[in-house]
């Protein structure tokens, strides 16, 4: 890390999550297909991966397809499709070497046959990794995760094994595909719109979020540290008052 860097290594953001949006506005703007936008977002993910494994960072979720992306053109999610399975081709040596732990959240099993494969064997492969985990969001909403840890408890319930009155937070919490992983501490979304996109509503209650206009293929390294810094110049309350914290402090 450079010496001139704003960011504070002692105060990092355990998890950080980013929604990676405006790669087919960014092409479209060059006169170039959409999908000549989500290949160079491929190589601002390797960039931001690789910066947030030499800052610390624990944890980075990618916002890679959601579950509304679906309904994408057919040619479109195709190429999307192609593009993330070489990716992890290309990527598993470099996740190796670095101590990167794959996971993913999401319904895999409406992943092509080959992506999805591709996908378990570089999970599997990394699973001993303890350096960072990266955790792509992939054939996910927010919504269907809660919908589908509200299942799991109603039938945890139906059977006898819970009673309604033992369902807490931290129920909920190991219910969710994200089960195991600390909240994001800090979202950022690029390409300059400001909402959630049914991405991990429940996690992100108490998360900083940072919104830049910049379109996720020129997102580089240097940005991401502006976005680690500002957050440190955040004051976390959660809920009380900002003398309370400085008397805890």
């Amino acid at each position: 890390m450079p010496k001139d860097s704003a960011v504070d290594l002692t105060r990092l953001p355990r998890h950080v999550a980013i929604i990676m949006d405006g790669n087919g506005r960014w092409a479209e703007k060059r006169h170039e297909p959409r999908l000549f936008g989500h290949k160079a977002g491929a190589k601002s993910v390797r960039d931001i991966v690789e910066a947030a494994r030499e800052l610390g960072i624990q944890v980075l979720t990618l916002y890679a397809f959601s579950s509304e992306n679906w309904n994408r053109p057919v040619q479109e999610v195709s190429g999307l499709m192609t593009i993330l399975k070489k990716f992890l081709v290309s990527e598993l040596s470099r996740m190796q070497q670095n101590g990167i732990r794959l996971s993913c959240i999401g319904e895999m099993e409406k992943l092509p046959r080959g992506v999805r494969e591709t996908l378990l064997d570089s999970i599997s492969k990394t699973s001993s990794n303890t350096e960072m985990i990266l955790n792509l969001a992939l054939s996910y909403g927010s919504r269907d995760e809660i919908t589908r840890a509200v299942r799991l408890l109603a039938e945890e319930c139906a059977t006898g094994r819970m009673k309604t009155s033992e369902i807490t937070i931290d129920q909920v919490n190991s219910s969710l595909y994200t089960a195991g992983l600390p909240d994001p501490d800090l979202l950022i979304r690029t390409g300059g719109e400001a909402r959630l996109s049914n991405f991990l509503l429940w996690q992100l209650s108490y998360a900083e979020i940072y919104f830049t206009d910049v379109m996720w293929p020129d997102f580089r390294k240097e940005i991401f540290l502006k976005a680690i810094a500002n957050f440190q110049k955040r004051e976390r309350r959660y809920g009380r008052t900002g003398a309370q914290l400085q008397k805890s402090h």
